[in-house]
């Protein structure tokens, strides 16, 4: 049963709120608004991209009905804060998985050897958090400097060199024309600015890894955080 399937049979509807994160594709945000609830953006955990709890816990009003957790990029644990807080409240937790192809256990070991083996080697960036389970859906980096600008010269310098990435989230959704809110998210804002998703699945070879650990950490000891 999808987002929309479990919100209705949930008895949300016309009047009620539901807590979703804003780091992400507007579709949660969409399945809230199609059963007649509001969507309330709350900020994620910088670390797993998923909803952070102390977020949620301070979006909660008389008005919320549920909260939409979604394990971002294959971080299948980083819902779990967000499911003890909804068992300690009261609060219905929907679960929305993003599609992915890791029930194929062929595929999902062969992208946790690469992204152990990124992770070990990669240092012109900052590697994704690991934790028991990640199915690296995605292998997303934050790229070290000045946000946006220069994650996005560092991605078309990549490229360059041969290495395809992508921005996962180019915009979040509060910031989107349609679902556009005045809130502060400020982990989610962060996020956006610097992240990069790497390859790490099929058909990659070692010398494919080889030209991303190469070409990142050339790259990385160029960019500086700003202080």
């Amino acid at each position: 049963m999808g987002t929309i399937g479990m919100l209705k049979s949930a008895g949300v509807g016309i009047g009620d709120e539901v807590i979703v994160p804003a780091y992400g594709t507007a579709e949660v945000a969409e399945a809230v608004l199609a059963v007649g609830a509001m969507p309330v953006f709350a900020d994620i955990d910088g670390a797993t991209y998923c909803l952070d709890a102390a977020a949620v816990e301070a979006a909660v009003t008389t008005r919320t009905a549920a909260v939409v957790a979604v394990p971002r990029f294959g971080y299948l644990a980083g819902v779990r804060s967000v499911r003890e807080l909804g068992e300690r409240r009261g609060l219905l937790v929907v679960e929305h998985r993003e599609e992915d192809d890791s029930r194929e256990p062929s595929v999902l070991a062969q992208r946790q050897v690469h992204a152990a083996y990124l992770n070990r080697r990669l240092t012109g960036v900052r590697t994704p958090e690991d934790c028991v389970g990640h199915t690296y859906q995605q292998y997303v980096v934050r790229v070290p400097g000045n946000g946006r600008p220069d994650r996005d010269a560092f991605a078309r310098a990549v490229r360059r060199k041969g290495v395809d990435c992508q921005v996962p989230v180019k915009t979040a959704v509060h910031r989107l024309p349609a679902f556009q809110r005045a809130v502060c998210l400020p982990e989610t804002e962060r996020a956006a600015d610097e992240t990069l998703a790497l390859p790490v699945g099929h058909p990659l070879s070692r010398r494919d890894l080889q030209r991303v650990v190469a070409a990142c950490n050339a790259l990385g000891g160029l960019l500086q955080p700003a202080f």
